[in-house]
């Protein structure tokens, strides 16, 4: 074994040489032969041109917001994602893109069709995943929360400064106990004189760390149904903590939400929540928009996979020149023009008013398996440089994970389509529901 010689500072300590305390190189340095993904590849994955079936508008909101994210996000994303910190210097920049709050009209909001804002959410995943649940939770759950199921002065009080990003929003739901049964939560909403108190847990909830208002769902005590409160972040007994050691959508900051005892006035109360069925009408088009989620990270994964293995060299070609490699990239392209059209055809069908639960349900749990794969095969083919967040691969293969996972597990939404097209609910065992009967 080497022993290092010791050196000693000003004050006779020993310390270690120099060269242990060296920074890291550049990626750039470190690596010449390919080009990191700070500098964003081009589109190479829109192979079958789904631009064709886009709309003059929806073509311009697709090439806006990729151009931004391209020149704004892609060389800060690893850094911020390996730090697991959000990058708050991005919001103005967000707000200017006019894509939070989607498909609302008025109240400042920009009014897209479902299918413009479901290509806005792509383009955004594309580049990086974090920031398109950022945008997802605070636009497709919170704000569409409050303008379905808000009174006319809440739409007018709160929507307008979370359209511009001016305030951020998040959307609690999920409590420790209650996943996948969120049906069953148990904070309560207690009626007192001028308003509620809100006594509670939840776990997951993105933004929350530093949302100005948060979107509450607790049992009312009298009636024993779900009902749904807004809580500015400043309400005494509200505290909100980081969650920890994630692998996957590092920037997102989801947080663990205590509730003791905090007092909601009267007109924060959700009018058009009564019942744990009237957030089915957030959840079918907030699953849509999920679904678009992996179908936009597939889509940087392949961008930077085609562009590696055409600079990437060994045994003296580029790596694209290889059989196998190009047997991948194929595969990984069809599974995205698959990706884009089931997606597609769901907004469309939501659009028609045609789309149901079952629908949006295997349009959320197929995609993302799909996604899977094709984040699963770009790995391989970067090879060692597929476990690195620089080249965006390994960074979109973790965020895949709770994107499989949240908005309804593969496996839960899976059920919601078989309830469907067989007439039989499965999400119990039999013995359990038919006990639950007794």
């Amino acid at each position: 074994m080497t022993v290092h010689s010791q050196i000693q500072d000003e004050t006779g300590r020993s310390v270690k040489p120099s060269y242990f305390n060296s920074p890291p190189l550049d990626v750039s340095v470190a690596f010449p032969q390919a080009t990191p993904a700070s500098t964003f590849p081009p589109l190479a994955s829109d192979y079958y041109q789904f631009d064709d079936l886009l709309s003059p508008e929806e073509r311009a909101l697709r090439k806006k917001v990729r151009e931004c994210m391209e020149k704004e996000v892609a060389p800060i994303m690893a850094e911020y994602w390996e730090k697991a910190e959000f990058p708050f210097q991005i919001v103005p920049k967000l707000g200017a893109l006019r894509i939070s709050g989607g498909t609302i009209k008025g109240y400042g909001c920009p009014g897209l069709s479902l299918t413009g804002s479901a290509i806005a959410m792509a383009e955004v995943a594309r580049v990086d995943a974090s920031c398109s649940t950022f945008i997802l939770v605070h636009s497709s759950l919170a704000m569409l929360t409050i303008a379905l199921c808000g009174s006319e002065e809440q739409k007018q009080k709160y929507l307008p400064s979370l359209a511009q990003l001016k305030t951020v929003a998040c959307w609690a739901l999920t409590e420790p106990d209650y996943g996948s049964d969120a049906s069953s939560l148990k904070t309560t909403a207690t009626k007192v004189d001028g308003g509620w108190v809100l006594e509670g847990q939840k776990r997951w909830i993105g933004n929350s760390t530093f949302a100005d208002v948060l979107v509450i769902f607790a049992r009312n005590t009298t009636t024993n149904q779900i009902n749904g409160y807004l809580v500015k972040k400043d309400s005494p007994g509200l505290t909100a903590t980081k969650i920890p050691n994630k692998i996957g959508l590092r920037i997102v900051q989801n947080g663990d939400i205590l509730l003791k005892k905090v007092f909601v006035p009267d007109e924060d109360r959700l009018p058009g929540v009564n019942s744990f069925q009237d957030t089915s009408k957030v959840l079918a088009v907030s699953r849509v928009m999920v679904a678009w989620q992996p179908i936009g990270i597939s889509m940087g994964v392949y961008d930077m996979c085609a562009r590696y293995l055409k600079e990437r060299k060994q045994f003296g070609a580029p790596l694209a020149a290889f059989q196998i490699n190009q047997q991948k990239l194929a595969r990984m392209l069809g599974n995205i023009q698959a990706m884009t059209l089931v997606g597609w055809r769901l907004c469309k069908l939501y659009e028609e008013g045609k789309m149901t639960p079952g629908h949006a349900s295997l349009g959320k749990s197929w995609i993302t398996s799909m996604a899977r794969e094709t984040a699963a095969l770009g790995r391989e083919l970067l090879g060692g440089n597929g476990i690195l967040a620089d080249f965006l691969v390994a960074k979109a293969f973790c965020d895949l994970e709770p994107i499989y996972t949240y908005e309804g597990t593969y496996d839960i939404n899976s059920l919601v389509t078989g309830r469907e097209i067989t007439g039989f609910a499965s999400f119990k065992p039999a013995s359990v529901s038919q006990r639950s009967r007794l």
